[in-house]
């Protein structure tokens, strides 16, 4: 059965890629960053990457020219079969609590981003896939338009738009089943505690095996939580650990051999080889630190803010330590954009990209197009004087992306029910 997925607002790919290991395969890709897009095609060699009539940056020079977009509809169709799968996460920083604050004072109204749900509905609406996948932050869920507005209002208008999904099928017009549920990434082994909203649209010509009991997420449309014990930090990332690494800076490849089972999975490659110690290692450089700032790292990593000495403290916001193993209840920690807001376990310093990417699932052969990191301002823009542009270095990307095992167990349980 056709398993071709559409990806839209893919961002670097962590949903893509969680897809791809389910068994989906991307056909079409839509990402406005190109840096981000850059990301995605690098890892879709061959196939995406060289076809330009397959891939596109902003969503509205699609979905506002209706031939266009039937065009495309059409020409997938004929290539692919039925389209499986149509899935997205619209920018979601005009939700979030962080990313409004940083929009400053500009109206939810008035943020761009905060509408591309309606493309997407348009989108789904001309593709007809048999499901698609929409996903968000958990703020969406009590988001208001306006400060006077109605708590939750947002999220009312996001769900009407995708239940107006009607078209004409086979002589008859129908839509899409839709369920919703607030979902919890460690539930899925998924080293983080990260909520997403995910809705789920079902064609109402399909009847999906749903499977029975009390514990069903969403009525069957998404997977039960696995059961499954998310690695600790230490099983995910010892086997990165230099211990010459601040007179390197970057480490260039493995040191050592695979020494769990999660850390043989991320250096096992497309083709099935495992990375041995001495294979290249990509995206393990290391920030440099100013001496005192590995000092505050040091005592944090030792002592935790505890009798913090006076000329270590900063006005900063309390920096966490990534534990070397996690607590009874879990990881209590979330992936974010900022390269800072953690510190590695055992070293005083912060995450590398290739450790950041692990903790998203991203496997080691996975690449990242773009700039290390960058500013504040620059990562945000001015929406206050209509400046939208944004720039997405590569802990950026990894930070917004979707954990690929929650994306791959979601990936997973729709090709079980609508028998793909």
């Amino acid at each position: 059965m056709g398993r071709a997925v559409v990806d839209l607002f893919a961002g670097c790919g962590g949903f893509g890629q969680g897809l791809a290991q389910a068994g989906f395969e991307a056909v079409y890709v839509n990402e406005l960053h190109p840096d981000a897009l850059s990301t995605y095609l690098l890892n879709h060699r061959g196939k995406l990457a060289d076809r330009k009539d397959r891939h596109s940056n902003d969503i509205l020079e699609v979905t506002q020219k209706p031939e266009e977009l039937a065009s495309l509809a059409s020409s997938l169709k004929d290539e692919h079969g039925e389209i499986a799968l149509v899935t997205g996460g619209p920018p979601c920083q005009g939700f979030s609590e962080i990313g409004h604050r940083r929009t400053f004072g500009v109206s939810k109204t008035e943020i761009p981003s905060n509408h591309l749900y309606r493309e997407m509905a348009t989108f789904i609406q001309a593709v007809q896939p048999k499901a698609f996948v929409f996903e968000n932050v958990r703020g969406l869920l009590s988001a208001k338009w306006s400060p006077e507005g109605e708590k939750g209002e947002i999220w009312r208008d996001v769900q009407k738009a995708f239940k107006s999904v009607t078209f004409m099928r086979g002589g008859q017009s129908m839509g899409y089943e839709i369920r919703s549920e607030l979902v919890f990434a460690q539930d899925y082994g998924v080293p983080q505690n990260r909520p997403r909203v995910l809705l789920v649209g079902i064609r109402s010509d399909l009847n999906p095996t749903l499977p029975s009991g009390d514990d069903i997420v969403a009525d069957g449309f998404l997977p039960s939580p696995t059961g499954v014990k998310p690695p600790d930090p230490v099983d995910i990332l010892s086997d990165l650990v230099d211990p010459h690494w601040k007179s390197r800076w970057e480490t260039t490849e493995y040191l050592r051999d695979a020494e769990t089972d999660y850390q043989v999975r991320m250096r096992t490659t497309p083709d099935g080889t495992v990375l041995p110690a001495g294979a290249v290692l990509r995206e393990q450089q290391y920030s440099r630190h100013a001496d005192h700032v590995m000092a505050r790292f040091q005592h944090l990593i030792d002592h935790g803010h505890e009798n913090l000495p006076r000329e270590l403290q900063t006005k900063k916001f309390n920096q966490r330590v990534i534990p070397r193993v996690w607590g009874p209840n879990g990881p209590k920690i979330t992936a974010t954009s900022l390269p800072d807001d953690y510190i590695h376990y055992e070293q005083p310093r912060t995450p590398t990209v290739r450790e950041m990417a692990r903790l998203q699932g991203f496997p080691d052969w996975y690449e990242f197009a773009g700039k290390r990191t960058t500013g504040g301002r620059r990562r945000a823009g001015d929406p206050s004087i209509g400046d939208w542009t944004r720039e997405l270095p590569k802990y950026t990307q990894i930070g917004n992306a979707v954990p690929v095992d929650l994306a791959k167990a979601v990936g997973a349980h729709l090709i079980e029910i609508l028998d793909l």
